[in-house]
């Protein structure tokens, strides 16, 4: 029996290509070395980057490889191409273009502009890339930024768009004790320069989708959503119905509303809906941004989503979204996880 398995990977675009996956060798690996453009990070199953849908054939995970996928994706066919070894030969189906990868991650230096609290435990960082530095990225993806004085990275999702280089604006959730953290409340200052890396990640705003939009965010899951509202609102043309569903736990701990109530004045098309878990007063909904999606919110065949928040929420709102009739492959998801 060969030890060759034949992989083709579908891309949404319908390009199809194939490639030969060796025995021991993940299909992140094999496609890498043939020069594919998949789209991926870590290679080591700690982000969610790389993952595809198996359509045909058998694949299984690593031995010993950990993995970020909910149980409930695996069973449902969802795989990290970076710990994913063929069985026999397979289809994988990807849901972005085969130019999705043009945008390669490079290194650059970026200077702190400001670092301001925004709500009892989020501050808005803004940088300017350095004299020279340049990069680009897709409203949704995120960037690798480096604590200075450490080996330690930690990842967000600009705010910003791309059109807005070389400011970039980051929402960073403060953690006790977290490495970050302190360094931005304890440390950072004006001019201070940091290293970052990017851009990564499949998350990103499919453009020219005509069909209404749902936008679910938890916490300082909502920067890659302004981000992609930005985006929408600079294009010409028609923009899509869009719904944003923006929740924390306590009032206290919103932010942005004020740039959300600005955007629904330059977007005639969003309506918002803001909640809080506890302490919900005058316009604020009393629960979670999933709680606040109702039945008639999803009417459109070609409906996208996109979520991005903690991971309990980010499957409560999958799960809901599809009980409503929006098909799988049209939605688009992000989970934000405090780092260890």
């Amino acid at each position: 029996m060969s030890s060759v398995r034949n992989v083709i990977l579908s891309f949404s675009n319908g390009i199809a290509t194939s490639v030969a996956v060796q025995q021991g060798e993940s299909v992140l690996d094999a496609a890498l070395a043939a020069g594919l453009p998949v789209l991926h990070q870590c290679r080591s199953g700690s982000c969610s980057s790389c993952t595809a849908k198996l359509v045909e054939g058998r694949a299984g995970t690593r031995a010993g490889a950990s993995s970020t996928l909910l149980r409930s994706e695996f069973e449902a066919g969802d795989r990290l191409l970076c710990l994913t070894e063929p069985e026999t030969d397979c289809t994988f189906a990807l849901n972005y273009a085969s130019d999705a990868a043009t945008a390669q991650a490079v290194t650059a230096h970026a200077f702190v502009d400001s670092v301001e609290m925004v709500a009892s435990n989020v501050v808005r960082v803004t940088l300017e890339l350095a004299e020279g530095a340049w990069l680009d990225f897709k409203p949704g993806q995120f960037l690798q930024v480096r604590v200075p004085g450490t080996d330690v990275t930690r990842s967000y999702s600009p705010s910003s768009t791309a059109a807005d280089l070389p400011k970039i604006e980051l929402l960073v959730r403060i953690l006790e004790d977290g490495v970050m953290s302190t360094w931005l409340q304890e440390r950072a200052k004006p001019d201070d320069v940091l290293e970052i890396e990017g851009p990564f990640g499949r998350f990103f705003l499919r453009e020219k989708v005509p069909a209404p939009h749902i936008m679910v965010a938890g916490g300082t899951g909502l920067a890659p959503i302004l981000s992609m509202i930005d985006t929408i609102r600079r294009k010409p043309g028609r923009k899509p119905p869009i719904l944003l569903s923006f929740g924390c736990a306590t009032p206290d701990q919103l932010f942005c509303l004020d740039d959300i109530e600005l955007r629904k004045h330059w977007v005639s098309g969003l309506a918002t809906r803001i909640s809080v878990d506890r302490g919900a007063s005058g316009d604020l909904l009393s629960g979670n941004p999933v709680d606040a999606i109702r039945e008639d919110d999803v009417t459109h065949g070609e409906t996208v989503a996109y979520l991005c928040g903690p991971p309990r929420m980010i499957e409560a709102a999958t799960h809901k979204l599809k009980h409503l009739g929006l098909r799988p492959e049209n939605i688009y998801a992000e989970q934000f996880a405090p780092s260890n």
